[in-house]
């Protein structure tokens, strides 16, 4: 596997120009992010910098554009806000950005250990719950700002209690600005965003705006962004914070993990290219490392950039590569043209970014497809608002696996039948139709198909249950490519009970993992050799000389019969 990503210069005006144009997105949103987080502009520029380019050098999808996303703004939030409170202003930063240094250490580590596949493995309804819940969080953190304020203590909740305040505080003026923004990006026409984004638009309109018609008011603006090359920023934690910022940087990780590949699929779908996962994690992970190093905002694969950047015809790494590059130079030679730029701007920016991430279309129509999907949709969108992240995403997937696990029993328990008559449901030949009416009852066929998961060993026991007469069980395993353990040993019980009560037990289509997991749980020692066949209808037959030779044991008052020693062996009867 190469180290670096696709990476060549055949497509080169293409990625050219698809890496310009994403630059030109990325600059309002690394903008809005910065702000937004706590850590301030600077931040969100070299967070869009530094994980664009090294997500893009040693990433795993060539045309996927990494930098600061709402999802991962949401947690830096909560993340700068807690530590800023606990340990100071400069300290709090400084850990903050160590998490983000854990979390690209923690997203290498999944992609070394080869998780890329599994990231994603999340039911639709916990991850729309998750990401509208999110969008949510944003609106509610932009509140403050879009008002004209600055945003109260104690994050979405704090902002809630405080909204009759807000509202008795608003600056007209403020308020303004970030509703003709919001106006912008909702009315403008999808025919010219080819030309000019609208965010970058809104950007350029409300500060001129604010500059020539509101230029003695006393407006909220990003201020000062340092010019040069950032800072090393070591390592910084505390004891008492230690777990914290461990738990933080877990869930950060994920997070990302998340964003970037379902953004992915995005590309995989526009370009018709399969990524490779694990290297795309290791990719982030890099980046999000270097981009905490140099104090950073976290990133990670951004949906809007990665379009553009395809659309505009970027094809390889080279674009990602080319994106960060003019941004490097926006902020090395252009900064001081962005000071004047509004707070109440990028707020409308972020505001529209959290509409635009909660799942409107899932919400209108999840409700029709289950009022189970609804409601844990719904409770994790509660859980993410005003409990926790990663509680709402464990609870969700908790409660869903659940459910699944409960329909796919239920599913699967109608596969398993214990019958002594014929059953139109099982496929039985004449001639196996014609033992089980010649048994009379006492051989029990136990016939079971599919996947045996562990929810479906109540069945098993419920269906051995109801027949206690039989002289023999038969079990086909014919059908079943998988065999939990927990439904093993319900078929141990059952074999133990009839092996107890004198039966005779015989074991049908043994084959692959059903016969290794019998094996290794020792269950086929209970069951003579000569009881194992391939075939069904042979071990009916021998079902049936059993329970005949017992008919006339007992009638003649001896062990056995010379006629069914032999047609059985004599370690069958036991």
């Amino acid at each position: 596997m190469a180290i670096t990503n696709k990476i060549h210069f055949r497509n080169l005006q293409g990625d050219i120009f698809g890496g310009i144009t994403a630059a030109v997105i990325a600059l309002p949103m690394a903008l809005t992010f910065g702000v937004a987080s706590g850590a301030g502009a600077s931040a969100g520029l070299w967070g869009a910098i530094l994980v664009g380019f090294f997500a893009a050098l040693f990433g795993g999808t060539p045309t996927l554009i990494s930098e600061p996303t709402g999802p991962m703004t949401v947690v830096m939030t909560a993340v700068i806000a807690g530590l800023t409170a606990a340990e100071g202003t400069e300290t709090g930063l400084a850990m903050a950005f160590t998490v983000v240094m854990l979390a690209g250490i923690f997203q290498i580590l999944f992609g070394l250990l080869k998780l890329g596949k599994y990231v994603t493995l999340m039911p639709y309804t916990v991850i729309s719950g998750f990401m509208s819940g999110i969008g949510v969080i944003l609106i509610i953190l932009q509140t403050a700002p879009f008002l004209g304020q600055a945003s109260p203590k104690g994050g979405v909740i704090g902002i809630v209690q405080n909204l009759p305040t807000l509202f008795a505080n608003i600056n007209p003026l403020e308020t303004f600005l970030a509703g003709l923004t919001v106006a912008i990006l909702f009315l403008y026409p999808s025919f010219l965003k080819k030309f000019l984004p609208p965010q970058l638009l809104a950007l350029i309109v409300g500060t001129l705006i604010s500059l020539f018609l509101f230029g003695d008011a006393d407006i909220r603006r990003i201020g000062e962004i340092s010019v040069g090359l950032p800072s090393l920023q070591m390592p910084t934690f505390t004891i008492a914070q230690v777990n914290t910022m461990l738990v933080d940087g877990l869930v950060l990780g994920m997070l990302g993990c998340i964003d970037a590949l379902l953004t992915s699929l995005v590309a995989d779908s526009l370009t018709r290219t399969e990524h490779n996962s694990n290297k795309e994690l290791i990719g982030q992970g890099v980046g999000n490392l270097v981009s905490g190093l140099f104090g950073g905002l976290a990133g990670a694969g951004a949906t809007m950039g990665t379009v553009v950047n395809i659309q505009s015809g970027g094809r390889t790494a080279v674009s990602g590569l080319t994106r960060a590059l003019v941004l490097l130079v926006v902020v090395l030679g252009l900064s001081q043209y962005l000071t004047g730029i509004p707070s109440a701007v990028l707020a409308g920016i972020a505001l529209k970014v959290g509409i635009d991430i909660v799942d409107w279309g899932f919400i209108k129509r999840a409700h029709k497809v289950s009022i189970k999907a609804a409601l844990i949709m719904y409770g994790v969108i509660a859980l993410t608002v005003f409990v926790d992240l990663i509680v709402a995403v464990g609870v969700g997937v908790f409660i869903a696996n659940i459910l699944t696990i409960e329909r796919l029993s239920s599913h699967r328990a109608d596969k398993v039948k214990a019958v002594t008559y014929d059953d139109e449901e099982i496929d039985l030949n004449p001639e196996e139709k014609a033992i089980l009416e010649q048994a009379n009852g006492n051989v029990l066929l136990f016939y079971l198909s599919g996947p045996m998961i562990f929810g479906v060993a109540k069945a098993i026991s419920r269906e051995h249950n109801l027949i206690n007469d039989y002289q023999a069980l038969v079990f086909d395993l014919t059908e079943v490519p998988i065999l939990g353990v927990t439904s093993a040993l319900a078929i141990e019980n059952a074999i133990e009970e009839a092996v107890e009560n004198g039966r005779q037990v015989f074991l049908v289509g043994l084959t692959g993992q059903a016969e290794k997991r019998l094996r290794k749980l020792g269950i086929m020692e209970q069951v003579p050799a000569t009881n194992l066949n391939s075939d069904r209808t042979e071990a009916l037959k021998q079902a049936l000389n059993f329970v005949q030779g017992q008919s006339q044991a007992n009638s003649s008052g001896s062990i056995r019969t010379d006629n069914y020693a032999d047609t059985i062996d004599p370690q069958a009867i036991g």
